[in-house]
């Protein structure tokens, strides 16, 4: 990469890192917070529910936006209601206030991840796509690991301090963003997207469409992949908790480990086995490794055998994500923030009903939710499969 792709690419690490870390600070004192103002677990499903339900409806405007008006004005603009929603959060008690901060932040995260994957797309080759988007992978997974880590500190002091640091943090990302971060626009280079992009379809006629894109396969992946992950991570504590009687700090550890796997590998791993193998191949093989992962997890008989599970289930998903977002700007062929903004909507179908289905199936028997989880993958693994025979079928018939 040249030096100019590198200070972007920097530049954007920078704001994922930032937007993700400064929505981390607060992760460790919800429950607490939510029993000071006499709420409870409802109120904490909704929570997670609101922000993904308005990311997923916001997300493929916003990705058309992104290729319309530019790559820049999104970051910034989705940047500013993250932070936005994090003022009203610190400002208010009000449950009902609560949740409509939540729809800002669902919105603002619509705007700024798929216009970030975009503007990687639009500055790297098919040959760096994916070294570029598994480093801003790495960014959103370092600042999983750091954000929850300063929220903890900070609640010492006071249940709504973190709130105010984490509005302040997104607030310095914005300003970094005017300052530093430049306009790279597509249709400049590329006159015939310009033109396309004039075009008044209605959004609901685009996400239709996007069932007969070439990268539709990967787009129920990212569903499949986000339900899976997002269900586990829900009902991980209440599990460790009733199984294994395992404390606070265990599960804190826990899940800072599998982060700093996940970073890891992003940095180090993703571009090589890509160049090596291809985006499709690492697909089926990692789908597989998370299968095995939810396989073995039924069968764990303590806690470090199930700490040992959960990083094997870390490790693929911190590959297929990347992977995926390489594949599907890759295959997007001109409507790169659309179908990134389609990619973000997808992964959002999954956020909202994993942990809500998770929860149910928790209440029934807490070993349902990974049989569940279990299942999804291998249903998707078999998709992909054969999604990957037709692709060197039709290759073939090319060649």
């Amino acid at each position: 990469m040249s030096p100019d792709q590198k200070k972007k690419i920097f530049i954007l690490m920078i704001n994922m890192f930032i937007a993700v870390a400064s929505f981390g600070i607060v992760i460790p004192i919800m429950p607490s917070y939510l029993v000071s103002i006499n709420q409870g677990g409802m109120a904490a499903g909704l929570m997670i529910a609101i922000f993904a339900a308005s990311q997923f409806l916001f997300s493929p405007i916003a990705g058309k936006w992104a290729d319309q008006y530019g790559r820049r004005k999104m970051i910034i603009y989705g940047l500013l209601g993250l932070t936005l929603s994090m003022f009203v959060f610190y400002a208010s008690d009000s449950i009902w206030i609560l949740y409509f901060s939540r729809v800002i932040g669902g919105i603002g995260a619509a705007m700024l991840i798929p216009a970030i994957f975009a503007y990687i797309a639009d500055i790297t080759t098919f040959d760096q796509r994916a070294k570029g988007t598994s480093l801003v992978s790495a960014s959103m997974s370092l600042g999983i690991v750091v954000g929850p880590g300063i929220g903890g500190f900070l609640a010492d002091y006071s249940l709504k301090l973190p709130f105010l640091v984490s509005a302040l943090v997104s607030l310095a990302a914005v300003i970094f963003s005017v300052l530093w971060l430049k306009e790279y626009d597509a249709t400049d280079a590329n006159p015939a997207l310009a033109a396309k992009l004039t075009d008044e379809e209605s959004m609901f006629t685009k996400i239709g469409r996007s069932t007969k894109m070439p990268y539709f396969i990967p787009l129920i992946i990212t569903l499949v992949m986000s339900f899976g992950l997002l269900a586990y991570e829900s009902v991980v504590g209440l599990y460790l908790d009733n199984q294994f009687d395992s404390t606070a700090k265990d599960i804190a550890f826990m899940i800072t480990a599998t982060g700093i796997v996940s970073v890891i590998v992003q940095l180090f791993v993703v571009d090589r086995i890509v160049r090596r193998y291809g985006e499709v191949a690492i697909l089926v093989a990692f789908l597989g490794v998370a299968a095995f992962g939810f396989l073995l997890s039924l069968f764990a008989g303590n806690y470090a055998m199930f700490f040992a599970v959960s990083l094997v289930i870390f490790l693929a998903t911190s590959i297929l994500r990347p992977v995926l977002n390489t594949l599907i700007s890759k295959m997007a062929e001109g409507e790169v923030g659309f179908a990134m903004g389609m990619n973000n909507a997808y992964m959002s179908i999954g956020n909202v009903v994993g942990p809500l289905l998770a929860g149910i199936l928790y209440d029934v028997n807490i070993v349902f939710p990974f049989i569940l989880g279990l299942v999804m993958l291998l249903l998707t693994l078999s998709i992909t499969v054969v999604w990957q025979r037709s692709l060197a079928i039709k290759a073939s018939t090319i060649g």
